[in-house]
Parts: structure tokens; sequence; C-alpha cells
């Protein structure tokens, strides 16, 4: 079998530290951002392209890169059919949710946010859509209360190897079977950036928590405005707390420990994030 990998960030170079060691590759997509696989690329001399492949520069790069298997993970690039159809035999993705539920990019985090108790990733096929080719395989992951972002990353590092060696296995003995998506259960959630990661104290103390805990450090953060500064909070949890009901959302009803009212409850405030540098002290903030 030969290979074409579509990959970016640390579970692309997983995959392709794990294909370097065992199978032929007929070329590697990427983009700029991804250092580590540009250095093993050119290390080992594969074909690669390095940018947006729905552009017109592919096109030179794509002819006489026909393969059997096309495989994309973690890759931020859609894919169109002049690169599907490289491929001979099959054209599959690694996506970081149980399809059809949370497609869309960072499906992990919207996981926590919105409180579910389990996430998981799927291989299915790639067509012209987001996320919505027939599925292949699923393995679930489990939440865990405290886990962030980055740990359920941590989680399905060690994953993406083994379900893509599942898909593999089950391909050569003719017995891959390709389950469609219910388009009834389907969701999408969009990008983040990190001016999406604004606390909004009039959300319920759970939803603030998760908030919190999803996009803590290394990612960018969730955050709040004090005095014209950006407060990033990386711990946080709710607690019951005796306060004036008509106190409005996000006052700082307490300030050793720091607690701030919600909608429901309040949320204590465990760890702030260091900004530039300069680690905010609670007196730096409150006063």
């Amino acid at each position: 079998m030969t290979f074409g990998l579509l990959i970016s960030g640390d579970l692309g170079n997983i995959t392709l530290c794990h294909f370097l060691n065992h199978y032929a590759l007929k070329f590697v997509m990427t983009d700029k951002a991804s250092k580590k696989i540009i250095e093993n690329c050119e290390k080992n001399n594969i074909p690669l392209f390095i940018g947006n492949p729905r552009t017109n520069k592919v096109n030179t790069f794509i002819i006489g890169k026909k393969c059997e298997i096309i495989i994309s993970v973690n890759y931020i690039f859609l894919i169109k059919k002049n690169i599907i159809n490289l491929s001979s035999g099959l054209c599959f993705n690694i996506h970081g949710s149980l399809l059809p539920k949370y497609r869309g990019r960072t499906p992990h985090v919207w996981a926590i946010i919105n409180n579910e108790k389990k996430t998981g990733i799927t291989a299915h096929i790639i067509d012209e859509g987001c996320d919505t080719g027939g599925i292949l395989e699923q393995i679930e992951v489990e939440i865990d209360k405290k886990d962030s972002g980055w740990d359920i990353l941590e989680k399905y590092k060690k994953l993406y190897v083994p379900l893509i060696e599942r898909v593999l296995k089950k391909y050569a003995s003719n017995s891959l079977k390709v389950i469609p998506q219910n388009e009834k259960e389907a969701t999408f959630f969009p990008k983040r950036s990190p001016e999406d990661g604004l606390i909004d104290w009039n959300w319920n103390s759970i939803r603030i928590e998760n908030w919190i805990r999803a996009q803590r450090i290394p990612y960018p953060g969730a955050f709040s405005i004090f005095k014209n500064k950006k407060i990033i909070i990386d711990d946080a949890n709710k607690i019951k707390y005796k306060y004036d009901c008509n106190l409005r959302n996000g006052t700082i009803i307490s300030i050793k420990p720091l607690i701030i009212k919600c909608s429901d409850e309040a949320i204590k405030i465990n760890k702030l994030r260091e900004i530039n540098s300069k680690q905010f002290k609670l007196f730096e903030i409150l006063n």
C-alpha cells in the first residue's frame, strides 16, 4: 500500500513518525506552522506541499502523486476533489469527536464547555463537506471532571495511530464497513480564536467552570476584563456562597478568596495566568 498524508500539528507529526517507520509515503501536505512535520519530511526526502491546497499552487504538486490511501489527521484545510481523487482505494480522516456530533474545529474543547461526559475520535470517509463522510471506526474517551482541552488531546495522542491501524487492517482484509452519518443527530461548532474566551458572568456556574477548564494553559484561556486589563483565569470552581441576589452578575463578592457572582451560584478563582511576564497578584487586580 502507498500513502499520502494530510497532517498538521502534534497529532499529525505523531502519525507521520509512525508512517516513516512502517509504510511507503508518496507525499505529505501540511501548513506552514507545522514545523516538526516540515523538518521530518525534509530530513526523509518526502515530497511536501506546504499551504492551502484549495489554491492553484497545488495543481503542479499533485502531478504523479496517485496513491492507494490518503489519511488526514488534524489537517487545518478542507479538501477538494482534486486531492480526494489522488486515492485509488481509500481516503479518510480522523476527527476529534464522536461524529455526527461536534463537526467542525476544536470539538474536544466544545465538548468540555457543553458539559459532556464523553468524547472520542472518529475515522470517517473524506468528502467535500465538513466532517460529513461515512463513519469507519470510533473510539470513545471519557471526560473527567478536571480534564482540560489539553488533557483530552493528551489522551487522543495515544489513540490516533491505533485507530488508523484498525482501519487499515480492515481495509486490507476487505472487511471495512462504511456507516452513513445520521444527519438528524449532527451538530456543528465553529473555529475558536483567543478572543472567543471572554467569560459571560450571566451564564450559570457549571458553564463558567467548564468554560475556564476547557481553555486553560497552554490554550489561550478564558478571560474577563477588570479595569481595562485582560485577566486570564486558568482554574476555578463553582461554590455556594451567600450574597445579595440584587447584585449584578460578575460582581466581586469576596477578595480573599476571590469569588465572583454569576447567575445561579458563585465562582471561586483559584489560579490566574501570568501575562506579559508579569504575574497579576490579587491586590494588582483589585486596585
